[in-house]
């Protein structure tokens, strides 16, 4: 069973509030990000045609998160941490039990959480030494090549086919620790490029961007957003307050199939060689 767009949101709007909840608790910053924060800039909560939602934290908070998080959620919901078991991505979801959110995948883990999620991005220290940053962003997209073969990703691109088997056999950890940087603390230009950002530019931004929020209305609450949010969204969508044409106001789907009643694991042994839509019949 297909669910609406608005369905989906009003529950990634519930998950977003468990996170909150979470990180006021411990004292966790974090901001809405990408297009969340232009939804609640430009729109007062989700764009309407948009699917997924977005969250960005500075590395020291996001690794504080994901060790408070596990035992906060309850039964309802599941932290998808980076690189844990069943997850081989270099960035984390909280997702919902009990839902399904089914993305163009063939995958080779079965036990892999596929319920509905929000994205919870780390933001890294970008070297000092100039000739270090276009390795550091080069370095992230073979790990992330590397999450998306292990994960099963469909895809018609050779590029992105060579790409995927070329980064099979690359030493995870050792990428991952070139990108983050982590010895780095005192940079002052950040990056997101673990949030699979195609572009470098729109994915560098100044330490202080993420360091200073403020409450912005986004749907029924408030939620915090970069204090720099005009340079932020100028730097990711040019002129950010004009309205896309009405062609142009489709959804970027993330999931092909997106079921708010029944459990990914119900879709378990049918999901393999079957079209989505076949699937999403199979299941009513």
């Amino acid at each position: 069973m297909t669910s609406s767009l608005r369905e989906h949101q009003l529950v990634m709007l519930e998950m977003l509030r468990v996170l909150d909840r979470i990180c006021n608790k411990h004292s966790i910053s974090y901001q809405l990000f990408a297009g969340t924060a232009l939804g609640a800039v430009r729109h007062g909560g989700f764009i309407p045609w948009d699917d997924d939602l977005d969250v960005v934290m500075l590395r020291e908070e996001y690794e504080r998160f994901l060790q408070v998080a596990p035992n906060e959620v309850g039964e309802r919901y599941f932290v998808q941490a980076e690189f844990s078991e069943h997850w081989p991505c270099a960035f984390s979801k909280l997702r919902k039990n009990g839902t399904a959110c089914i993305e163009r995948y063939i995958p080779k883990d079965l036990q892999t959480h596929q319920g509905v999620y929000i994205d919870i991005f780390p933001c890294d220290n970008l070297s000092s030494n100039r000739l270090v940053r276009p390795l550091q962003f080069i370095a992230s997209k073979l790990l992330i090549a590397q999450a998306l073969d292990e994960r099963g990703y469909i895809t018609g691109s050779p590029a992105k086919k060579i790409a995927m088997r070329s980064a099979r056999f690359l030493p995870r950890d050792t990428l991952h620790q070139f990108v983050i940087d982590s010895h780095d603390s005192a940079t002052q230009l950040v990056h997101t490029f673990l949030g699979a950002s195609h572009s470098y530019r729109k994915s560098v931004y100044p330490r202080q961007w993420f360091e200073n929020s403020i409450n912005m209305v986004f749907e029924d609450g408030s939620y915090p957003v970069s204090a720099n949010y005009h340079e932020l969204l100028t730097v990711l969508y040019g002129s950010y307050m004009e309205l896309p044409s009405m062609e142009s106001r489709v959804i970027k789907v993330h999931a092909e199939l997106v079921d708010l009643e029944h459990s990914y694991e119900d879709y378990a042994g049918i999901q393999n060689d079957m079209t989505f839509d076949v699937l999403t019949r199979s299941i009513r």
